[in-house]
């Protein structure tokens, strides 16, 4: 072990954003020593790209907003196959961890009376989400990081994590590289906490950024820990279209809350077609008058363009689809049209909407101000992720624990917008908590040398081939199947086609030859990622076809409706000894009686 550099810590996080600075922070404020492991630099983190604001009922617009009506939204937005008590504890928690933001130096919008601004935002019945114009995942970043770097967290940047580490059940460890110069090392620590993102980068059309590639999933997995919800996954109504080359980058949803409309190529807004029988005032004098939020209500009317991301995505599919798109291939959204309304639409846009204002105007030589943007459905989030329980965030793995959008419980089918980074702070604070009170039981496990030389073996058998393939056509066949055959429609023949298509890929991934070392070779870098990739997308085609209903983030077009049995079960993945996926259905736990009668009460 001595050729390996090795690093010792209680606490050991791999992932720097939201949810990881956050569960460093908490572990490091109890006295114990904490290592933070990025892939790429600090700062850099996908939480940046979180734009909207961050959702918590603290009722500063609407003093009608409370905890139980955002728990009743989230379940609702999550169409009830949610772990409830992950859902219950966000929305009384979020509040606290905004102010506490607020204390560590976070600059919010702020209304006329000096609190902290919300905004309205799709599935939340009132404006709950606190924000910084249209850069709020940026603020809690620098928030988060400049708080953190005086607890005495030591941060380890550009270091990929290649395999976890057990003492027999108990994770002890995790082995990884540099990625500049290859180096490996070895970290020992008495915990593990994985916040590592998101799998994005397993589709062609995605708003993440290169590291999006399921590491935390497929580590997790491979360690023996149980995935859950992997069927559901997250397009993102709308990312820009145009030019080609920022194809998928997010257009956050901020436009459509402060008055953004979606229209076809026809100028027609599409959207008021296809409102929810629920949704509708059967009292109002027309369709533009008498779309509303929830029943009963009609002081919460929002426009249909604020509806649940999935059902928008598929909206704006079916008017592509149709022959009613862009010439790009998406649908028009349109903020200008509010100078009809506003005598200083176009400061009033760049004052709320900065970075859109900038992101169309230096990639697409376009004003917001004055046209409307092209947009069209994105990969931005998976719903699924590591198993773990809701007070302790400790997966199904002794000594592991996860936090952030590589967990998975409280969104259920479908997350709500802004709900991402309250579920970064909320679950990010439990999880440092929870991992210090696991590591102050426990003595530093023994680290398996055969272990790390097999990781070793199989990280570096690429340069030891003569095959002819190449890991950055796999990858791109990988993606262009994952967005043809598993993506917003689904259906069961193109997705055992997939599967088929991925057992080919991962025998692709065994004839990579890479040349050259592993000083700055970004082949390396991807043959590596593809592990990942081939896992998290197998585990999303699997439990896709197990769920024979169209609910949330998945939509069926040979299982269109909603099966009643299909709400009462989530689907879990673990591998098998021999190496493959066993897929199993799992009862939802009964709600208390307490929280049922809160949703009934919500209509």
């Amino acid at each position: 072990m001595a050729e390996y550099q090795t690093y010792e810590h209680d606490v050991l996080v791999i992932g720097a954003g939201g949810a990881g600075l956050r569960a460093a922070i908490e572990a490091s404020a109890a006295g114990v020593s904490v290592g933070l492991v990025c892939k790429s630099l600090l700062g850099k983190a996908h939480t940046v790209m979180a734009e909207g604001g961050v959702a918590a009922a603290m009722a500063n617009v609407d003093d009608r907003d409370n905890w139980r009506v955002h728990f009743s939204d989230t379940m609702r937005g999550g169409q009830y196959v949610n772990n409830w008590r992950m859902a219950e504890l966000h929305a009384k928690e979020a509040p606290d961890r905004v102010r506490e933001l607020e204390a560590w130096g976070a600059v919010f919008d702020r209304t006329k009376d000096g609190r902290i601004l919300q905004r309205n935002f799709g599935g939340h019945k009132y404006p709950r989400l606190a924000h910084v114009g249209d850069r709020t995942g940026l603020e809690m970043i620098r928030t988060l990081q400049d708080h953190g770097i005086h607890q005495g967290i030591e941060v380890y940047m550009e270091v990929t994590v290649i395999g976890l580490l057990k003492d027999g059940e108990r994770v002890t460890g995790a082995f990884a590289y540099e990625r500049e110069h290859g180096r490996f090392r070895i970290f020992k620590a008495k915990a593990v906490i994985l916040a590592t993102g998101g799998i994005g980068r397993a589709y062609k059309i995605t708003s993440n950024s290169w590291e999006g590639t399921g590491d935390g999933h497929a580590l997790a997995y491979d360690a023996g820990a149980e995935l859950i919800d992997m069927e559901f996954i997250q397009f993102h109504p709308t990312g820009m279209v145009y030019p080609p080359s920022v194809r998928g980058i997010l257009v956050t949803e901020g436009v459509r809350g402060e008055g953004g409309i979606l229209k076809n190529s026809e100028g027609r807004r599409f959207m008021f077609d296809d409102i929810p029988d629920n949704y509708k005032d059967q009292t109002a004098d027309s369709p533009e008058e008498g779309w509303r939020y929830t029943q009963g209500d009609k002081n919460a009317r929002r426009p249909p363009e604020l509806l649940t991301r999935d059902h928008v995505a598929r909206c704006i599919v079916r008017e592509v689809k149709a022959g009613r798109g862009t010439p790009n291939g998406g649908v028009y959204l349109d903020i200008a049209w509010i100078k009809e309304k506003i005598s200083n639409a176009p400061e009033h846009i760049k004052k709320k909407l900065p970075s859109m204002y900038h992101q169309f105007k230096q990639l697409a030589d376009l004003d917001i101000t004055e046209q409307p943007m092209e947009v069209g459905p994105t990969t931005h989030y998976i719903m699924g992720g590591i198993r773990v329980d809701a007070e302790t965030q400790a997966s199904t793995v002794p000594g592991l624990f996860a936090a952030g959008e590589c967990a998975a419980g409280i969104n259920g089918a479908n997350r709500l917008g802004g709900n991402s980074l309250s579920d970064l702070l909320v679950f990010g604070k439990r999880a440092g908590e929870y991992a210090v009170e696991f590591a102050k039981e426990q003595t530093q496990g023994e680290i398996n040398q055969s272990q790390i030389e097999e990781i070793k073996r199989r990280a570096l058998e690429a340069f030891e081939r003569t095959g002819s393939e190449n890991p950055f056509h796999i990858q791109h066949d990988l993606q262009a199947m994952m967005q043809d055959l598993v993506g917003i429609v689904r259906n069961e023949d193109e997705m055992q086609r997939a599967l088929v298509g991925i057992k080919e890929l991962q025998e692709r991934r065994k004839k990579i030859s890479l040349t050259g070392n592993i000083d700055f070779n970004p082949s390396w870098h991807t043959a590596l990622d593809l592990h990942n990739l081939l896992t998290v997308s197998e585990a999303i085609t699997r439990a896709a076809i197990e769920r024979k209903e169209s609910r949330g983030g998945q939509y069926r077009e040979d299982y269109s409706a909603k099966n009643a049995e299909f709400g009462k079960v989530n689907f879990t993945i673990k591998k098998e000894a021999g190496g493959n996926m066993q897929i199993e259905r799992v009862p939802i736990p009964e709600m208390p009686a307490e929280l049922k009668q809160i949703i009934e009460e919500m209509g």
